[in-house]
């Protein structure tokens, strides 16, 4: 078992190394994307359809341009290119310019390492330990788009959310009709809060993103754990929330990125459902 969990840590550094990519580049292509279409409609009158070729920046995609120092541009080599490894031996920096990399990757690296250990140990190395890290993986990766951005990609959350329900139609983790009706559950309870809050204060509380988030994790780990893992988290917001406020001086009124909390509430929903219903008991009986 030990041999197992040391397999999955080490693919989980290079599955780490693309979340980070993907993490990055994904937000801007969405961007550039959005930018083309509505440029695209004023310039053709309305008509989206219309487009001119040569006005389109470079392509920019997962694969081009290659990895490079975004501070000096220099190509990265493959010796450059190892997971974690290559950023301590750099010391964290550029070997062309020395420019200072970043906390950023080998953090990233290291939790989905971390990760698909955790999923391996708990379910195994097989089907259901390998589908486990892919719903980890890509909880992480909403969560730092959420944390560098502030919104959560369809893109991420509506294949976590189908990925979900045909792995649970082998009852993987839940039945299928417990992962039909979390799926369902999940996005209505949060947009339930949604537009109340929006009615009573005429602000926005939460993103849309955050429904499709809740809806996926109920599509996994079923309608049962909603109720603790909404409860956990919004402790962890409330946490969240009182360490930025008072230790690293935020403002009371800050948007706060609710999916990293979704995420961690969704971590333990999978692993350790009983441990969501033991805090939702405990938050009853208090």
């Amino acid at each position: 078992m030990t041999m197992e969990i040391l397999f999955a840590g080490l693919a989980g550094l290079v599955v780490g190394s693309f979340l980070c990519l993907v993490a990055h580049r994904l937000p801007v292509m969405l961007e550039q994307e959005w930018a083309a279409y509505c440029a695209d409609a004023a310039r053709c009158g309305g008509d989206p359809l219309v487009a001119d070729s040569q006005t389109r920046p470079a392509p920019y995609n997962l694969l081009t341009p290659a990895s490079h120092c975004p501070a000096c541009n220099h190509r990265l080599g493959l010796h450059e290119n190892i997971p974690l490894l290559s950023w301590m031996l750099q010391r964290g920096r550029c070997r062309a310019c020395s420019a200072w990399i970043g906390w950023r990757e080998p953090l990233v690296e290291s939790v989905a390492a971390a990760l698909a250990a955790l999923a391996v140990w708990r379910f195994g190395l097989g089907w259901d330990g390998a589908l486990a890290a892919i719903f980890l993986w890509t909880l992480l990766l909403a969560s730092v788009i959420d944390l560098q951005r502030g919104w959560l990609p369809d893109q991420i959350t509506q294949p976590l959310l189908w990925l979900g329900l045909l792995a649970n139609l082998g009852s993987r983790f839940v039945t299928p009709e417990d992962a039909v009706i979390g799926a369902i559950a999940g996005y209505l309870s949060l947009w339930a809060v949604y537009w109340g809050f929006r009615l009573v204060t005429r602000r926005e509380g939460m993103g849309i993103g955050d429904l499709h988030l809740l809806a996926a994790i109920g599509a996994w780990a079923g309608w049962q754990v909603l109720p603790g893992l909404v409860l956990l988290a919004a402790l962890l917001g409330l946490v969240w929330a009182a360490v930025g406020v008072f230790l690293l001086g935020r403002s009371r009124g800050e948007p706060m990125p609710f999916g990293p909390m979704l995420s961690l509430a969704g971590l333990v929903a999978l692993l350790w459902p009983d441990l969501l219903e033991g805090l939702l008991t405990r938050g009853l009986v208090a």
